[in-house]
């Protein structure tokens, strides 16, 4: 993964931002909106693309767009910074290959530790019952 050339795709769109804020927030737009074309990239190879499309699914529109938005600070700048961040955060967690689970059998100890620990909570629940009058 080409970290540059993937910033260098990324199109970014300042806008208002929502919420309170007095004057400020009507003057300036301060709220950025990143987005990145995962299918058309250059700088990501085929394999790359397919594990991105694959983890990202949910994330990712019709098109292939991730779209990202930040209006945490109150500067464009940190906005802008703090969205490439999460943006390369986000990518490095969808290109994590997972390590393949091993299968594995509880001990015999293990096992026998937890039939006598229902036992033990079967006893208890009993002798909670009233005792039968005969």
């Amino acid at each position: 993964m080409d970290r540059q050339g993937i910033i260098h795709e990324l199109n970014f769109k300042a806008v208002r931002s929502s919420g309170p804020g007095g004057q400020h927030v009507n003057k300036v737009a301060t709220k950025i909106e990143l987005s990145f074309d995962v299918l058309n990239s250059n700088s990501l190879s085929e394999i790359e693309k397919r594990r991105i499309s694959e983890k990202l699914s949910s994330k990712l529109t019709k098109e292939g767009m991730l779209l990202l938005q930040c209006d945490e600070s109150r500067s464009q700048h940190k906005n802008k910074a703090l969205s490439i961040k999460r943006f390369l955060d986000i990518i490095d967690g969808a290109l994590k290959v997972d390590k393949p689970r091993k299968k594995t059998k509880p001990s015999r100890a293990a096992v026998e530790k937890r039939l006598q620990n229902k036992k033990k909570a079967t006893l208890k629940k009993v002798n909670r019952k009233k005792p039968e009058v005969d």
